[in-house]
């Protein structure tokens, strides 16, 4: 087996470099240009190293510049991550752009007061739900970019309207406005830009407090879970769902099974596989019971194998290859083509767990599909399972099936 750091190489002559000396001047000039920083270096003598046997870590910095020359952070460049590395989220310029047209991530949760004072029908509180519901089914056909815009303008209109609202069409409304921002939140995390979901699922736990809804107030702490989830961080995970849970028994079914799943996946991210089958288990107990009407946290009831959905995916994070494998085959004989987002996004997780059991051809054929969505939706999610993926696929990157893994790929990861 070669003691070189193919992987770097191969995207060096990728980008035309043909020598070490050369990558490391275009690299030294690339580094400058992107950070503005005349002293960024990168010495040929620091590329062999990264070309050989122990190429270790790079400063963040050259991390980032890497990733922006060559289209791929360390770790899918033969780097071995060290503890504790999260890499940085990145979008696409146009990505970006399009989220910037509605404004700043923060400009719709913070219009400056006071405002001119209306009347605010109750009927209006019973309009929003139902918009809802519509912004819910929209993100599955269409994934988040297309949906920023439309929804944070929505919450905006709800928090003029909360400033003039008494009694309980305020209340009412700030119930609506709670669920509004935490979707705003769930589309900035798809996106990639964990930033902004930060902020407005902030805005969506402020928010639930003002309505005193301890269903909401649980619902929000699940949502910042969620946050922490994608951030490696099992022990928040844990901590803000154990939070939500302190008031189990007022909390209505549908919370207490968010909130036991999402602790799973906290589980997961620990390494204890025990916990996560308890905690699913013991969710599963509760899904009978689910029978608010709420408009919002529905995924328990709108999606096919909920349940299972989450073991297959702490499963995958737990390495446990052939186990998650055929949870992913039970669960997506179940989910419609027209869920496309979702779709994708376990697609994506079935050809990971396929590549860990050593089913390289298999995971290929999966992930077809999975690219497709994928480049369609620009779901950062997606790409980031997809990542996950080529990772796993390393033992047969020189094989035929690597191959093919790396051309259907292409249009989703080339510049992500």
């Amino acid at each position: 087996m070669s003691r070189r750091n193919d992987a770097l190489r191969a995207a060096r002559l990728r980008a035309g470099w043909r020598t070490m000396e050369a990558a490391a001047t275009r690299l030294t000039e690339h580094g400058q240009r992107l950070l503005g920083d005349a002293h960024f270096t990168v010495s040929p003598r620091t590329w062999r190293r990264w070309e050989g046997e122990r190429p270790g870590w790079p400063p963040e910095e050259t991390a980032i510049v890497l990733h922006d020359a060559l289209g791929r952070w360390p770790e899918d460049l033969g780097f071995t991550a060290p503890a504790g590395w999260i890499r940085p989220e990145y979008q696409r310029e146009d990505d970006v752009n399009r989220l910037r047209t509605f404004g700043s991530v923060t400009e719709a949760a913070l219009m400056p007061g006071p405002v001119a004072t209306q009347h605010v029908d109750p009927a209006l509180i019973d309009y929003f739900q139902q918009q809802l519901e519509g912004h819910y089914r929209a993100d599955m056909y269409l994934g988040p970019h297309d949906l920023i815009g439309t929804v944070s303008a929505q919450y905006q209109l709800i928090d003029k309207l909360v400033r003039s609202a008494r009694g309980e069409t305020r209340r009412g409304l700030l119930r609506v406005g709670a669920a509004y921002a935490a979707l705003v939140g769930w589309l900035y995390q798809d996106a990639g830009d964990l930033g902004g979901a930060a902020f407005w699922r902030g805005v969506t736990q402020e928010i639930a407090v003002r309505s005193r809804d301890v269903h909401l107030i649980g619902y929000s702490l699940v949502n910042q879970a969620q946050v922490r989830t994608d951030l490696g961080d099992g022990h928040g995970v844990i901590d803000l769902c154990e939070a939500a849970l302190d008031d189990s028994d007022r909390l209505f079914p549908k919370v207490r099974i968010m909130a036991m799943q999402q602790q799973a996946h906290g589980a997961s991210l620990t390494g204890d596989r025990s916990t996560v089958d308890r905690l699913i288990d013991r969710a599963d107990g509760l899904l009978p019971r689910v029978d608010d009407d709420l408009p919002w946290g529905n995924a328990c009831r709108r999606t096919p194998g909920y349940l299972e959905v989450q073991r297959a995916t702490c499963y995958g994070r737990l390495g446990l290859g052939h186990e998650a494998e055929a949870l992913w085959t039970q669960v997506l004989a179940e989910v419609p083509a027209t869920a496309r987002r979702d779709r994708g996004v376990y697609l994506a997780r079935h050809a990971a767990a396929a590549a860990a059991a050593r089913e390289p051809d298999h995971a290929v054929e999966i992930a077809r599909e999975a690219a497709a969505i994928a480049a369609e939706t620009r779901s950062a999610r997606m790409v980031r399972e997809l990542r996950s993926l080529e990772r796993l696929m390393r033992p047969w990157q020189d094989a035929s099936v690597g191959r093919d893994l790396a051309e259907i790929l292409v249009p989703v990861t080339e510049g992500n």
